[in-house]
């Protein structure tokens, strides 16, 4: 920060300083202040009242108007608002306005003061002091549900989902009819992982209002976390049905054209990413979105758009970050190689800057992991667990050519490929603690204190909530995490027989694969960087020699170029690991029809080609510090 942020005026002194202005009847000099504290905070609803304010005393009735419908919108909850507008269309006689205010102005006087105060300062960013506010007025009158679900809010904003499910709940046992709190509840069921329930709250809304457009939202979104893609591409197309072009209308054709792509309709899901710009052309997500089909050449005249979009200078930094990546690969297919890095390294700066990645984090993590299983953790521990062999991980850094494994493994008769999977994950967080920018575990070492019975019921547990998951009830099934890699130990305790397999791609090729993938916005925070890839490839290298020493033979390594230069060798030997017998189908994976979700989805539903052994030598010219940051990985991830 500069000496003149420091001691520029803050948001409140500056409103404070144009309230005194206009008490002194000083109007200009009042709108003055208030336009330069609109410069930096536009979408501050207290300034557009106190312009309000200031357009009454100055006797202007429209700018007056227009300045309170401004705050409005940013604020429904401002009394004072409502009030003054009441006034000036009484005085007008527009009585369908007036009405129309002094109706919402009783009904914000029904309300306890305190929650028309803390709605006010939320929707103006003030969370800390309407947190306060509500928990105060909450330990006074803990059962009122308007105060709760605000409160919940709160919690999601500030990510502690597991409060906010509580007060929810709380909420709703008061009042089971409140269906916005039953929303909200299905939200962070959502964000917590546990989509099975959300959908549950989701067909109870839906039991009520069976066309509520938000209701069949969270119906749909908690189909597709489940892994239940094909009833939401006619879901979506009814709520599409009438809609005018716009922002919403952008966002259901490219969750439509998402699901489409899962189930394997590309030309279909091309259409509907196409239809997604028609409605919105600087849609960096759904330009992405076709860069990400991997299968689709852009026309010059999709690049030519492309580099107008990107160019746009009042361009969101998320769309920004999505049209990089995007021009990127439309380089590439161009052999624009120069270009195309030019692309990448400019969207990778700037996820990177907006991410939270620590790599400090993930060796600290590593050193406890290694230091809490040890030869005698598991040999203290023998036999305990569920020992159930359904079980199928497969895990390794992403882009490592594990979707292609996972492929040709829920080709075979008794194996169920279901999705990348959460709740190992989600149980490592409950058990250590989880770090609140990247989720590793905090303190493994509490695994110790686990008895042999509590093991036994986390394998049971497992087993029970991904049965949600297995829907053509085969012997195997599929998780295929890449992140599991760090809890392998975890894995092999409570689920002693399960198989897990690493999945491992050639250093170079690996990391720059990574560099060139954009991932979801909160999703492998590594992989924007040349030096925190290459550290977290070193790490994966050093925690999988680990659990090779402290459980050997346990954990099948996968070399993804032997597959590609093997096919039928690799697969053979995979599936001799896995106790199953050969079929021929595994050989023609490309032709299994299943939901895949990964980045590499229309990929595997192709033959089997060469070109992503070598893809990277094309921007070697680049990538020598890539190679330095690597230093002995690059020979070391065979041994």
């Amino acid at each position: 920060m500069t000496v003149a942020e420091a001691e520029a005026p803050t948001r409140d002194a500056l409103l404070q300083t144009a309230r005194g202005l206009r008490q002194q009847r000083r109007i200009p000099e009042a709108l003055a202040t208030l336009a330069r504290l609109e410069a930096t905070h536009p979408r501050f609803s207290r300034l557009h009242q106190e312009r309000g304010h200031c357009h009454v005393m100055a006797g202007d009735a429209p700018a007056a108007v227009a300045a309170l419908e401004a705050a409005l919108r940013l604020n429904p909850t401002l009394p004072a608002c409502w009030d003054m507008l009441e006034q000036i269309h009484a005085m007008r006689g527009e009585a369908d306005q007036a009405a129309r205010a002094g109706g919402q102005l009783a009904r914000l006087r029904q309300l306890p003061p305190e929650i028309v105060v803390a709605s006010s300062l939320l929707a103006d960013g003030d969370r800390a002091p309407a947190e306060a506010v509500l928990r105060d007025y909450l330990d006074r009158d803990g059962d009122n549900v308007g105060a709760l679900r605000l409160l919940a809010r709160i919690c999601t904003e500030a990510e502690a989902l597991e409060e906010a499910e509580g007060l929810l709940e709380r909420a709703l046992v008061q009042a089971p009819d409140y269906h916005a709190a039953r929303l909200d509840l299905g939200m962070v069921l959502l964000q917590r992982q546990t989509p099975l329930a959300a959908r549950h709250q989701a067909e109870r809304l839906l039991a009520h209002d069976p066309d509520h457009r938000d209701y069949l939202k969270l119906f749909a979104a908690a189909c597709v976390a489940l892994g239940d893609h094909a009833p939401v591409i006619d879901l979506y197309a009814r709520l599409l049905d009438g809609l005018a072009p716009g922002p919403e209308a952008a966002e259901l054709r490219m969750w439509r054209a998402n699901a489409l792509k899962i189930m394997g309709r590309q030309a279909e899901a091309v259409a509907d990413y196409r239809a997604a710009l028609a409605a919105r052309p600087d849609y960096g997500v759904a330009w992405f979105s076709l860069a990400n089909l991997k299968t689709l050449r852009f026309s010059q005249d999709d690049v030519a758009r492309l580099r107008v979009a990107e160019a746009r200078p009042d361009l969101q930094t998320l769309d920004r970050i999505y049209l990089a990546f995007a021009l990127g690969k439309a380089l590439e297919d161009e052999g624009d190689y120069a270009g195309s890095w030019a692309c990448y390294a400019r969207g990778n700066a700037l996820r990177r800057a907006e991410g939270r990645h620590r790599p400090e984090v993930e060796k600290t993590c590593a050193a406890r992991l290694k230091a809490v299983f040890s030869p005698a953790f598991f040999a203290d521990r023998a036999g305990w667990g569920v020992a159930d062999p359904a079980p199928v991980f497969i895990l390794g850094l992403p882009r490592s050519g594990s979707t292609l494994i996972e492929q040709i493994l829920a080709s075979h008769s008794a194996v169920e490929g279901t999705r990348e999977l959460t709740e190992i994950g989600r149980y490592a967080a409950e058990l250590f603690g989880a770090d609140p920018d990247c989720g590793l575990p905090l303190k493994p070492e509490a695994l110790g204190r686990l008895s042999a019975e509590q093991v036994r019921a986390l394998g049971a547990r497992f087993l029970d909530e991904t049965r949600t998951y297995r829907r053509l009830e085969r012997p195997f099934f599929i998780d295929k995490m890449p992140n599991n890699f760090w809890h392998v130990g975890l894995i092999h305790l409570i689920l002693p027989r399960a198989t897990i397999l690493d999945v491992r791609r050639e250093p170079m090729a690996c990391c720059f694969s990574n560099l060139k993938q954009l991932f979801g916005t909160t999703h492998h925070g590594f992989t924007y960087g040349v030096e925190d890839i290459a550290r977290h490839y070193r790490t994966y290298l050093d925690l999988m020699r680990h659990w090779d020493t402290v459980l050997p033979g346990r954990v099948l390594r996968v070399p993804y170029e032997d597959v590609v230069e093997d096919l039928e060798g690799g697969v053979r030997r995979l599936l001799a690991h896995c106790g199953l017998a050969f079929e021929p189908a595994c050989l023609a994976f490309h032709e299994t029809r299943r939901g895949v979700r990964t980045p590499s989805s229309e990929q595997v539903r192709r033959p089997i080609g060469r070109e992503g052994l070598t893809q990277w030598r094309h921007y070697e010219p680049w990538l020598g510090p890539l190679r330095d940051a690597l230093g002995d990985a690059v020979i070391a991830d065979r041994t």
